[in-house]
């Protein structure tokens, strides 16, 4: 009995590229804003190219399928809807929010100069992104699960006749 294939999204190094805007976020206030914007079109191609690769294999894995569009429709919407929530919207806002107000928080607290408060706004940001990842899946699966998801079942599967 062979190993399962690796899925090249979500168990190689290729999955680091689905936080590249967390990444962006937090050099927001040491980089120029179209940098920021940058780093989301690598999150977005990420998450693309996941949902992409998930149609795929629901393709092939449902060849002999008469419901294999539903099926593949299934899994390219499940997919590109949770990682663009648990990959691109909410930890972006997230860090965001973090980095915009621990600079705030510094600028007000400390009388550190600005370019320290913005390496250390900069370090703080990078330091939560494995902080926030965890929650931030678990949610997504729980909202996913509790709406979306109702829709059409499993991820994979046909949606039930109504």
């Amino acid at each position: 009995m062979g190993a399962a294939e690796p899925d090249l999204y979500r168990d190689t190094w290729v999955r680091y590229l689905g936080y590249a805007n967390e990444v962006g976020e937090s050099f927001r206030p040491l980089v120029p804003v179209p940098v920021v914007w940058a780093s989301y079109g690598v999150a977005t191609a990420y998450v693309t190219a996941d949902a992409i690769d998930k149609g795929r294999r629901a393709a092939a894995a449902h060849a002999q399928d008469p419901a294999q569009a539903t099926r593949v429709g299934v899994a390219v919407v499940d997919t590109f809807v949770w990682q663009s929530l648990a990959s691109v919207a909410i930890p972006g806002f997230t860090i965001n929010r973090l980095c915009a107000a621990s600079l705030a928080l510094l600028g007000t607290l400390t009388r550190w100069p600005l370019p320290l408060r913005r390496w250390a706004t900069t370090a703080l940001g990078l330091a939560a992104i494995p902080v926030i990842i965890t929650p931030i899946d678990r949610t997504v699966d729980f909202l996913m699960d509790s709406s979306l998801r109702k829709l059409y079942g499993a991820p994979g599967e046909p949606p039930a006749p109504h």
